[in-house]
């Protein structure tokens, strides 16, 4: 649990009234009934403690991204795998992006790493460029952190750019961390699985969280060549980790690809029609491919909406961002028209639009 500390994410809807979450980027068509089952069915078991080396969902990954089942470690959740790489990794100097997701930044400063931050420009649409590779040239870092899609703008990196910082840090003899947590529910986002067996460099995240709506029961996993690396995560956590809880409900969600299929049409269509009403309020909306949407709007805008029981991401608190950044959610239709008329009854009652850009 967090002690004393602020969560820096969305997705808090206990600590006040909330009927509609934006602020959470899963599935806006929440948990498949299959793996509800398939939890179900796992719970008379209970009082028996879980597989520690994951066996069972380790074999049903591996089938599933077809790679070795050396390549998998599972953890509790996405974040547990980044604290233990950063802990196992323990570089001096890594280079991510602003904005990008903060718990990188929150797992390298536990371990004393110095972080530099390459900028992404609103002019630009938060593109990363090629302009990237000089910049890892400049810094030799031990580690780079990337997420494709990106948290929060939604922006994929061309596979012809990944495989460009790939190759570079090959000859610098960089880590290379990929996130891929949202790759499952974007348009044309391509993995890098494929370089794993010919790059120990690369090392690549992955979760049940976002694509299958599994926030609730903590359950991410990663893929690396590297065999010490994992050992090293493995030594740095506790055993029994994942729960038989949660990797029942991994090797049913592995069976779940029409849904994803099916959540794919829902949010290109969703999102499309989303910006266009963001834009029609005066907002300026980054072009997404992800399932969520970044924007700039009037200051205090989820302050507004959540005394309406409406939680949506507040940006202010990324690298890069600032007051009057948000982001949300791409949700079912009828869910997103009452956040569009919700803005619209602030709108009408309040001048925000004036600080909008």
């Amino acid at each position: 649990m967090l002690y004393q500390t602020k969560n820096p994410h969305g997705g808090d809807i206990y600590s006040e009234p909330v009927t509609l979450d934006f602020s959470a980027n899963t599935n806006p068509f929440g948990t498949p009934a299959g793996i509800i089952r398939a939890v179900g069915a796992a719970l008379p078991d209970m009082h028996r403690y879980p597989d520690a080396h994951c066996r069972s969902l380790v074999h049903a990954i591996a089938q599933f991204e077809q790679v070795p089942e050396s390549y998998i470690l599972c953890g509790n959740g996405a974040a547990e795998l980044i604290y233990s790489y950063c802990q196992a990794a323990a570089p001096t100097l890594a280079v991510e992006l602003a904005p990008t997701f903060s718990e990188y930044a929150l797992g390298l400063q536990r371990v004393g790493c110095q972080i530099r931050r390459y900028p992404l420009s609103k002019e630009s649409d938060f593109a990363l460029d090629e302009g990237f590779l000089a910049y890892l040239q400049r810094q030799q870092p031990q580690a780079v952190f990337l997420c494709n899609p990106n948290n929060p703008t939604g922006r994929t990196i061309p596979s012809a750019l990944l495989e460009q910082i790939l190759r570079l840090c090959q000859a610098l003899d960089i880590r290379l961390f990929v996130d891929e947590c949202f790759l499952d529910l974007t348009d044309s986002g391509e993995s890098m699985k494929s370089w794993l067996c010919s790059a120990p460099q690369l090392f690549i995240l992955k979760a049940f969280t976002k694509s299958y709506g599994m926030a609730g029961i903590r359950l991410g996993y990663c893929m690396s060549a590297d065999y010490k690396l994992l050992a090293d995560m493995a030594a740095g956590v506790q055993p029994w980790n994942v729960s038989s809880l949660a990797q029942a409900a991994g090797i049913a969600a592995l069976q779940e690809q029409p849904f994803l299929q099916s959540t794919r049409a829902l949010v290109r269509q969703e999102r499309a029609w989303l910006r266009q009403q963001l834009e029609d309020f005066g907002f300026w909306v980054c072009p997404s491919q992800a399932n969520f949407l970044l924007f700039h709007g009037p200051e205090q805008l989820h302050a507004r909406l959540k005394a309406q029981g409406i939680a949506i991401r507040s940006c202010d608190n990324y690298h890069g961002l600032g007051s009057g950044w948000y982001r949300i959610a791409v949700r079912l239709h009828h869910e997103n028209e009452t956040l569009i008329r919700a803005i619209a009854e602030i709108a009408e009652k309040e001048s925000l639009w004036q600080k909008t850009l």
